[in-house]
C-alpha cells in the first residue's frame, strides 16, 4: 500500500492546482487525497485565512490542528476514521462541523462537543452512536447535549420556548 498523504504534501498538491498560496485562501479543499491523509498535523498551521476546511473521505483518525482554530468557521471531515473527539476546544469560531460517517460511538466522546462555543450545525449521522439510537431519541439526546444546536443532520432544531428541546422536528 502506497504510503499516506501528509497534510503538507495535500497542501502542495493544492497550491499548484489552484496556483494560490493556502496562505490566502479561506476555502481549502483537500478531500479524497491519493494515497490518503491519515492524520491532521501543524502543517495546518499556514491555513491562517482559512474559513472552511474539507477533509472528508481519508483515514483521519482523529481531529487536530490548532493552528487554525482562531478562523475556521467550517469543518467537513466525514467519511473518515475519528472515534475520539480530543482537542476541540481551540475551534473558537467552529459553527458548522460535518462528521458523518465516522466511528464515534460513546457519548463521553460526543460531549467533547460541547467545547465548541458557537456550533450551530452538526451532521452526525451514520456513526455508531447515532446509529445505536431510534431518530427522536437521538435528535432529543443530541441537542439536549448541544443546547446552541439551530441545524442537526440536516435538519432545523426545533425548541418549544420554556421547555426540553423537542424531540422531533414538528411544531403544534
Amino acid at each position: 500500500m502506497a504510503k499516506a498523504t501528509t497534510i503538507k504534501d495535500a497542501l502542495k498538491r493544492w497550491e499548484e492546482k489552484y496556483e494560490m498560496n493556502p496562505a490566502d485562501a479561506t476555502d481549502v479543499n483537500l478531500c479524497f487525497q491519493w494515497p490518503f491523509i491519515e492524520k491532521m498535523d501543524n502543517s495546518l498551521a499556514v491555513l491562517v485565512n482559512c474559513r472552511k476546511l474539507s477533509l472528508s473521505t481519508n483515514m483521519i483518525e482523529k481531529i487536530a490542528g490548532e493552528g487554525i482554530g482562531d478562523t475556521l468557521e467550517e469543518l467537513w471531515i466525514s467519511y473518515n476514521f475519528i472515534e475520539k473527539i480530543k482537542s476541540v476546544s481551540f475551534f473558537k469560531k467552529l459553527r458548522v462541523l460535518y462528521m458523518s460517517n465516522n466511528v464515534v460511538k460513546d457519548w463521553s466522546e460526543f460531549n467533547r462537543l460541547q467545547e465548541i462555543p458557537h456550533l450551530e450545525d452538526l451532521l452526525f449521522v451514520g456513526n455508531p452512536l447515532y446509529d445505536a439510537l431510534e431518530e427522536a431519541q437521538w435528535r432529543a439526546e443530541a441537542t439536549r447535549r448541544l443546547p446552541n444546536l439551530k441545524k442537526l443532520d440536516g435538519e432545523p432544531v426545533i425548541r418549544v420556548a420554556g421547555t426540553a428541546p423537542a424531540a422531533d422536528a414538528s411544531a403544534d
